[in-house]
Formats: structure tokens, sequence, C-alpha cells
């Protein structure tokens, strides 16, 4: 009987990405099943996200939880962010992790694991050998019509309040033919929908020196032009490196969704050029209108940091005519978030937590009437939908995705799983949208 393996992922798409890839690595190259529950593992996965505290924390005490409840013999190894920046720290305050490796160095968490049951002795291997990990991946075996490809790894930026350089390294570009080949196993699987992935995704540049000189634009083109790719989408933009190029690419290029995750992190000059982030508003918003005007009616959506040291009331006010001005359509947002090593761990920080919180909440209330109001426009439009399968609220009805990323719930039949179609939006909701599929399909 193969040994089974269990995976929890926390944070952002690269890390379900590397989780996915760990998967692979140890079913093809060493045996392993796939656990459908802690309990049931002969391995347990954690692959970790330090971009914030809490995140951090909640390993810990998941570990906890998980030591008491897992099989006397079954191993845990903990890897990603978290394991790269704390090291043999990990199993100093956890004596039950058995193995720590880092995001450049999953692909040799099987040969750790039989390492560790060989000498019985911790093993920890948080380097940096650049894009190796990436030829000892197998062709990946998906189920269903969206996925992720990782294109480069690491960044070359020195935000003053991230940790993702030291934990994930300098910025290298996967070669475009080795991305393609990728692209082209997932499309003969039936993915319609791929997603770019990069911690800078459009500072990619190919490292081959016969393909000099070409960009994340070029790239585009070519995995645009792959048989059975219908939609487009790339992730996370840096707004510095958004070139001419890349804008054009949104007329040129058909396939790219009208939707962009654009992290602008805050709409005060000051505290931007605090956090390192090498813009201003006024040149964020010059690219958002230069997007629109090449695809009218990009959605936009973005980070936010509330309460970096030194946010002033003036500052975030700035913050929300910024969102009220772009009118973002979807967002990630948190209180910021000391992180170890990072410069501006080192600034004097005397706002109230109370005075964050009320920000972060205001925040939060801006962008939900912004999506309601883009909604609310929706009805009555046709939208093309990827369906991913049964929704999730009920599971007669199906669920899928506008090209503007919102879900849609609709009446359909399994067949239509998997399939772009046309639906007519009817209603809205604060995070979601119902239709009718204007598709002809037969109820068996």
């Amino acid at each position: 009987m193969s040994a089974k393996v269990f995976v929890k992922t926390y944070g952002c798409q690269m890390n379900e990405y590397d989780s996915d890839k760990i998967l692979d690595v140890l079913r093809c190259t060493w045996g392993y099943a796939q656990a459908q529950d802690v309990e049931d593992a002969d391995l347990i996965v954690f692959n970790t996200c330090s971009v914030r505290e809490k995140a951090r924390e909640k390993l810990y005490s998941e570990l906890g939880r998980v030591r008491l409840r897992k099989k006397p013999s079954a191993l845990i190894a903990v890897g990603g962010c978290v394991a790269s920046m704390e090291g043999t720290a990990v199993i100093e305050r956890m004596p039950c992790v058995n193995v720590v490796f880092g995001p450049q160095t999953l692909h040799r968490v099987g040969a750790m694991v039989q390492e560790y049951l060989r000498t019985r002795n911790p093993q920890v291997d948080v380097g940096f050998p650049g894009i190796e990990k990436f030829t000892y991946f197998p062709m990946p075996q998906v189920h269903g019509a969206s996925a992720f490809v990782s294109i480069m790894e690491g960044c070359g930026n020195r935000c003053s309040y991230c940790v993702v350089p030291l934990t994930r390294g300098e910025e290298q570009s996967r070669p475009m033919r080795e991305v393609l080949r990728e692209v082209t196993c997932l499309a003969s699987q039936g993915v319609k929908e791929l997603t770019l992935l990069g911690q800078n995704v459009n500072a990619w540049a190919s490292p081959l020196p016969a393909e000099s000189g070409l960009g994340l634009d070029t790239l585009l083109e070519e995995v645009a032009n792959v048989a059975g790719i219908e939609r487009l989408r790339f992730l996370t933009s840096h707004p510095r490196f958004f070139v001419p190029g890349l804008v054009d690419a949104f007329g040129t290029i058909p396939k790219l969704a009208s939707q962009l995750h654009l992290p602008v992190q805050h709409g005060s000059d000051r505290i931007l050029a605090a956090m390192g982030r090498g813009y201003t508003v006024a040149q964020y918003i010059d690219l958002v209108q230069r997007l629109r005007a090449v695809r009218p009616g990009m959605s936009i959506g973005s980070d936010f940091i509330v309460g970096f040291p030194g946010e002033t009331e003036e500052d975030f006010a700035q913050l929300i005519k910024l969102v009220d001005l772009v009118e973002f359509d979807n967002s990630f947002s948190f209180l910021y978030s000391p992180r170890p090593n990072t410069p501006a761990a080192l600034l004097e920080d005397d706002t109230p937590r109370m005075v964050k919180q009320r920000r972060l909440r205001q925040l939060q209330e801006a962008i939900t009437q912004n999506i309601e109001r883009i909604s609310a426009r929706l009805v009555g439009t046709v939208q093309t939908v990827l369906v991913e399968g049964p929704s999730a609220r009920d599971s007669a009805e199906l669920a899928g995705r506008t090209e503007c990323n919102r879900v849609v719930n609709f009446p359909g039949v399994p067949s239509l799983v998997g399939q772009m179609v046309p639906v007519r939006i009817t209603e809205t909701r604060t995070y979601s949208l119902r239709g009718e599929c204007l598709q002809t399909f037969h109820r068996c």
C-alpha cells in the first residue's frame, strides 16, 4: 500500500502552485498517494506564508493541533516562506517537525524524508538554488479548466515592509520554451484559462541568449497562441514595471482577460515613498487610465496596507480618495504587520491599534460599495463564464467565473463544466452574481 501525503497550504497563488508541485513530485518520484485528511496521512506537509505575523502564528497553532491528531508514525514537513525565514528555529520551537524546506528546495522534500527515515535526524534545506526546482517537476496532471503556471521565482524589489526577497531570493525567470511546454501540457488536459504567476510577474525576462530582450508581453502572445487556451491572466504586477508594451498587450491580445490585479498598497505619496514602492499616486492613476484606454471597462483589483508606520489621517484620506477614483473591483486589505529584518520594522509606529482597525473597516466598506456598484452595472449584460463546477450553495446549480473574475451561479447541467458559456446576469449579490445560461442544453 502506498504511503499517503496531506498538504496544507497557506498564503498566495504562488504557494498554491508550489503545493501542487510538491504533490506531483511526491506522487511521481516517491510513490505517494494523496490523503484526504491529516489522520490518514503518513506525511503531513505545511506550505507556509510569512507575509504577515498572523499567518506565521497560525502555522504554529496548527502544528500543535496536528501533533495530537496524526498517526504516531506520521512525519511532519514544513516548507514555504516561514521555513525559509526561520530554518532550524522551526524545529527548535516545534520538535514534532521532521523536515524543513524552502520555496526553492521543495523538489527535494522526498529525498529529505528518506534521509530522516534513515538517520532519524531532522532535515533542513532552505537554500536558494535558483530555478533548479522546475527541472525536477513532472508534467502536471490537472482536474479542471483553469490552472496556474509559475514563470519566475523570487523578487528583486526592496519594498521596506516585505520579506519576499529574503524568503524566495532574487528574481529568476524561467525560459519561454519551458513555460510553453508546461502550458501545452495543461491545454492538452482541457485547461482553458491560465494564470501566469510571479512575485513581480511583469518583470519576467527570458534568461536564454537566444530569447534575449523578450518580455512578458511576448510571452503572453506565445501562450495565447497555444491551441485550447481561451483566457489568460497574470499576477502579481508591480506598477513600476508595467512597460508600455505590456499595456498595449491588452489591445492586441483578445484572450487577455479584462481584469488585472495591480497592487497600489497606499494612496499617499509620502507613505508610498516610505514603503519604497518607486512610483507616485499620479503615476499609478496614469497607468490605470492608459490600461482602460486600450481596454475599456478594465476591472482593477489591488492590495492595500493600512496603518503603515507614520500613517496620518490625511494619508488615509488620500487612500480613500484613490479607492473612489479608480473604483477598485476587488482587493486584499490588511493591517500593517512588521516583519523581521525589514527596514519598516525599525520605524516608529505610534498609531493606536484601534485607530488602524477603524481605518481598515472604513477602507473595506468603501471597496465593498465599489463592488456593489460595479456588480449592479453588470445586470442585463451577457458575460462569458468559465464553468468550474457545482455551486457551493446549491449543488443543483453551476458556478463559474466571468472575465472580470466575478463568481456567477446559474441553472445548468454537468456537461457544461469546463466550458466557456454565455450567461446573462439577472441579479447581483455583494461578492457574486446570478444569471441564466444562454447556451442550449438538455437536462438528462
